[in-house]
């Protein structure tokens, strides 16, 4: 997506206006602890951020008392399947876009529509919230996919990228093998605690080949995964599979060791990721983040040959809030929501965190340790056609989800199943005939 133009169309006026609401305190007839879970507790920056937020929050409100409780994904989510049925749970809670279906069919989300104030927020990021013609989520991290890389690794492969660092299909396949002759891991990636990161190759280079339309098709069963482009795709990365694109221990290795094993221990060329990069690699070293000298770089996801879309990406939503259906209060939850999606709020993110968002905000220039990444990934960007949502966030069949995780992110990239055996199974959970 293209960000540094993106957001240069935040309101001046809208900002100054809330800001200038934010110094008049309210005050409260009686004490009000809002409880809040969220994921992310080993991203220093992302709790920093939400923590000053609560806490500039409570001063301007006497009287309200916000709690915060962090957790990792799998931890939150197995909470809320324990609390939520029960009548219980947080009153603010994180959730991600795929999981919108399921939680608003059992009638755990209250809408946001008339309690929010949306004004902050950019429409093609509230659309990814909105089901039965209302909205549900706060979207605040907005994740491009891109392919971080070595530079020193790739400058000794020889290897020099094209203007707008795309490679295409069979250069990749070239790069992967020269990357193995080297004694390198071409791609740090696993699957151990989460159902998509196996996948990132694949969709991207499905969304290349099959253009949005029949790319949106495809996750929606109303494309066959026996269409001959798919298949083409599916056998190309076959290819990088036998050439041994992934480490051995691809299907435990969990979602943040693959950023270490990228960029500090083994070590790898690649690692395809969300922009959320940030979160982990740039907490301080000596708690996991990445040397400080680390050579990183940004590639574009390659290029499909006869690719119908080959300058399309996906941004999808990540962190996201959401308000519970049993909250006992729903004002001060919405005041929550709306305080971490002000543009001031916004520009921390960006500034902060090194995240694009959803926040609008008029930043264009980027300062600390880390602008010039973000300003090489705002680069990235400029000719990038955004294809918004993720697989999993398309899906509403909870089979077909089940099926893309074992399958698609699992074991045809682990090397467990045949192109045949792989369509066959993806057709028999997601393909309605």
């Amino acid at each position: 997506m293209n960000w540094a133009v993106a957001i240069k169309g935040a309101c001046l006026a809208a900002m100054l206006a809330l800001v200038g609401g934010s110094l008049i305190p309210s005050a409260r007839a009686e004490d009000v602890t809002l409880t809040v879970w969220s994921h992310e507790a080993d991203e220093p920056a992302k709790v920093a951020f939400r923590d000053q937020v609560a806490s500039d929050l409570e001063k301007q409100h006497p009287g309200l008392h916000i709690k915060i409780t962090w957790f990792e994904k799998n931890g939150l989510y197995t909470a809320l399947r324990t609390a939520l049925p029960a009548g219980r749970g947080p009153d603010v809670f994180y959730l991600e876009p795929d999981q919108l279906h399921q939680y608003v069919t059992a009638g755990y989300l209250l809408p946001l529509d008339d309690l929010v104030n949306w004004n902050q927020i950019y429409p093609w990021a509230r659309a990814v919230w909105q089901e039965n013609g209302k909205s549900w989520g706060i979207p605040q991290e907005v994740n491009d996919n891109v392919i971080y890389y070595n530079k020193d690794w790739a400058k000794k492969l020889g290897v020099v990228l094209p203007v707008g660092g795309q490679l295409s299909q069979s250069a990749f396949v070239d790069l992967v093998k020269k990357a193995r002759a080297a004694g390198m891991v071409p791609i740090a990636q696993g699957v151990g605690d989460r159902p998509y990161p196996g996948a990132y190759i694949i969709g991207e280079a499905l969304l290349h080949k099959l253009g949005k339309e029949d790319y949106a098709k495809l996750w929606t069963g109303k494309l066959s995964f026996s269409d001959p482009r798919v298949v083409e795709v599916l056998t190309w990365v076959k290819q990088l599979v036998d050439a041994g694109a992934y480490p051995k221990d691809f299907m435990t290795i969990k979602l943040g060791e693959s950023f270490y094993y990228f960029y500090s221990k083994p070590g790898a060329l690649m690692l395809p990721m969300g922009s959320f990069y940030s979160g982990r690699a740039f907490a301080p070293p000596d708690k996991g983040g990445q040397p400080a000298d680390f050579p990183l770089g940004i590639m574009q996801y390659p290029a499909m040959d006869g690719g119908a879309c080959n300058n399309c990406q996906t941004a999808g939503i990540g962190s996201s809030f959401v308000i519970n259906a049993a909250t006992k209060h729903p004002k001060e939850a919405a005041e929550f929501l709306d305080a971490m999606s002000t543009p001031a709020s916004g520009a921390i993110w960006i500034g902060k965190v090194y995240e694009p968002g959803a926040m609008k905000t008029d930043i264009t220039q980027f300062g600390g340790p880390h602008g010039a990444y973000l300003s090489e990934l705002m680069e990235s960007q400029k000719n990038v056609d955004p294809f918004i949502g993720m697989p999993l966030d398309l899906m509403t069949d909870g089979g077909c989800k089940d099926a893309f995780g074992q399958v698609l992110n699992s074991a045809f990239p682990g090397g467990l199943l045949s192109v045949d055996k792989a369509v066959q199974m993806m057709n028999a959970a997601c393909y309605q005939h």
